[in-house]
């Protein structure tokens, strides 16, 4: 799931191809038709839908078209690569789990939007990204990795961001390879197809 560039997804999706990554990306559902993602989808040969928040009267009612999704492919993990949209736990109960999401921050601190402004605002000299399971409060799942960066004298928005980036693309595939290795210990995969 995707809202932005799609960066984080061609992580993944590069890390699957190159057999870092034990898995496939089945689908990608962006909510934007003019996102960033889609277009690399498209260049990479992966199936993608828009499944426009606009045209849902709810979160609930979007989040019942994106399992509907999610399920039409049999997929086995979801992951929110910069998915800009809070989700109900009408997606979280369908994939139990199975939802991850990548967040600019080293959880607890700074949920929610804007991140690496909270940071930048609150003068940490160390910021970093989290890779979680998703629950119902935003930002508040399990924890499976994180990845620390310092905040540089000068850091503004960009520069700190980009930073942070390059640690998600690191620890995306690796919380993705570890929330799978759990389901299969468990059991749980493939159970709620």
């Amino acid at each position: 799931m995707a809202s932005g560039a799609g960066s984080n997804f061609e992580s993944l999706v590069r890390a699957c191809r190159l057999g870092h990554l034990a898995a496939s990306v089945e689908l990608l559902v962006v909510n934007r038709a003019d996102c960033g993602a889609r277009g690399r989808a498209e260049r990479l040969g992966v199936p993608n839908e828009l499944l426009d928040h606009h045209f849902h009267p709810t979160r609930e009612n979007l989040d019942r078209a994106l399992i509907t999704a999610f399920k039409g492919k049999a997929v086995d993990l979801v992951v929110m690569a910069g998915w800009m949209r809070i989700v109900t736990p009408v997606l979280i109960e369908a994939f139990p789990q199975r939802l991850l999401n990548i967040h600019p921050s080293l959880l607890p601190s700074f949920r929610g939007l804007d991140a690496v402004g909270q940071a930048l605002a609150a003068g940490v000299c160390l910021s970093g990204c989290t890779a979680h399971l998703v629950a119902a409060e935003v930002d508040s799942g399990q924890i499976l990795v994180q990845a620390a960066v310092p905040v540089l004298a000068g850091d503004n928005r960009t520069s700190l961001a980009a930073r942070i980036q390059v640690q998600e693309h690191r620890i995306l595939p690796l919380a993705v390879a570890l929330a799978a290795a759990r389901l299969e210990s468990s059991g749980i995969e493939g159970q709620q197809r």
